[in-house]
Parts: structure tokens; sequence; C-alpha cells
């Protein structure tokens, strides 16, 4: 429910969604925490917490170096869940969890979903799970009250891009490219195409990521979409201040230049 309030929230008052993405563990468990409250103070409208994976298939470099410095801590669901149960003591910012099967299915077998809500995960989205394979996992999310988001590519088709519709709650999320995450330049006149398309199926907000890194980017994106998720750069940040006592500070930074806030 907290992702569904937040975009009724923006709708009222006429604003666009920023959602941010870190990865669980990057450098490590506690300054995940740090981060996770310097972004909702910097304007973070939803947080994106990625899982880190041995064999993240849709990440590109960047969030794949965050994934290996997070294992090298032990990083999993059981270990992020309480960094989200403090969280959410001081924060109601909704938080989705980004993740692969495999290290869901690690972390629980059954009743994953009520241990997520449980925790204060508000949505859920699986990258290498496709809707068509999706039945029994969605109908458990559901039970528990945990959103389930799905992508849609610019290969999408209508027939597909309505199925994913149907079994999407929360909001709709368009890869802005396909290929892996990073850093671009410049976004494309197909992606507000690809928006159109999902908005003839569904009355659910539709949010843009892969690739956004600018704030002109990001407004470029609040033209025709209903949120912008920003990843790469912000995990770039983090690795480029590793060794530094301003980490917390310069993407807090950076979240606010992006955003416009």
């Amino acid at each position: 429910m907290r992702i569904t309030q937040k975009f009724e929230q923006l709708k009222a008052e006429g604003r666009k969604a920023f959602i941010p993405y870190i990865t669980a563990g990057d450098p490590d468990l506690a300054m995940t925490e740090s981060l996770l409250l310097a972004l909702a103070r910097a304007g973070a409208d939803v947080i994106e917490l990625g899982v880190p994976f041995s064999d993240p298939m849709a990440d590109g470099p960047v969030i794949q170096r965050a994934s290996e410095r997070a294992l090298k801590n032990t990083v999993g669901v059981a270990e992020i869940l309480p960094l989200v149960e403090r969280f959410r003591q001081v924060s109601d910012v909704p938080i989705v969890l980004f993740t692969y099967f495999n290290p869901l299915m690690q972390f629980a077998r059954e009743n994953a979903g009520q241990r997520l809500k449980a925790a204060g995960i508000d949505g859920v989205l699986i990258t290498d799970l496709i809707p068509e394979e999706a039945e029994s996992f969605i109908a458990e999310m559901r039970t528990a009250g945990v959103d389930t988001i799905f992508l849609v590519a610019p290969t999408s088709t209508d027939e597909r891009i309505e199925l994913i519709a149907r079994q999407t709650r929360g909001f709709v999320y368009v890869v802005a490219r396909t290929g892996v995450t990073g850093v671009r330049e410049s976004m494309s006149l197909a992606v507000s195409e690809l928006v159109g398309r999902v908005r003839q199926h569904t009355s659910l907000p539709v949010a843009v990521g892969f690739g956004i890194s600018t704030p002109e980017q990001v407004r470029e994106v609040w033209g025709y979409a209903d949120g912008a998720v920003v990843g790469s750069r912000l995990v770039q940040e983090i690795e480029n201040n590793l060794d530094s006592p301003q980490l917390i500070e310069r993407v807090a930074q950076l979240a606010r230049e992006l955003n416009g806030r």
C-alpha cells in the first residue's frame, strides 16, 4: 500500500517520483543503512534496494562490482531484512527489493512474502522471473500484501505488456533500453513511445529505469512517465568514494542534484 499511496500523493501534488537504487551491503550493511536514511532525506520517493548476486545477468559492470563488494561481506536477504526493519522505525519511504530469484529462494522457500512484509518491504522485483511462470509467487506476495513489479522491455509485444500489466502491482517498470544497466548519455524517443504503449494496458504508474544518470534525463523521463529510477550513477558515486568519510553526504548531494529538491 505504501507504494500506491506514494504515487497517489505525488499525483495530487503534481509531482513525479524519484526512485534511487543502491546495492545492499555495498560497501557494508552499516553504510547501507545510513545511505537509506540519507536518500530518504534527500527526496527519494521510493527506494530500490538491490540484493547482491554472484551472476547478475541484467546488471552492468558498476552494479556487478557493487555486488562483488557486498558478497565479500556475506550479504543476503536474511541480512538485509533487519536493516529494513530499523529503517522502518524512522521512515515510511517505500522500499522495493530488487533481486534475482535464487537469493530469495535461498532465504525462504515458504512464507517469503510474509517475512518480507513483516520487515517492511513494500514490493519485490525479480529480474529473472517472468510473469508466465510466476503465478504461485504472485499469489503468495499478494496474500502477504507485497507488490509484484515486472519489467517491460523495448522488445515487449503488446500481448506481453498486457500480461505484465495484469500481474504487476505498485508500478510498472519500463526498461529504457535492451541490455544491461549502466550510465548513458541520452534517452530515446522510443522510450516515451513505449511508456505510451504501456498506458494503453494499465492505469498503474509507470517508472522508467536503466541508464538514467543526469538531472536532465530525470526531468525528461518525468515529462512522460510517473517516475525515474537512477541506479548505476548512484552506485558509481559510492564506488568513487569508498575511502572517503564524505561518502554518505556525496551520495545524498548527488541524489538532491538528480531530483532537484
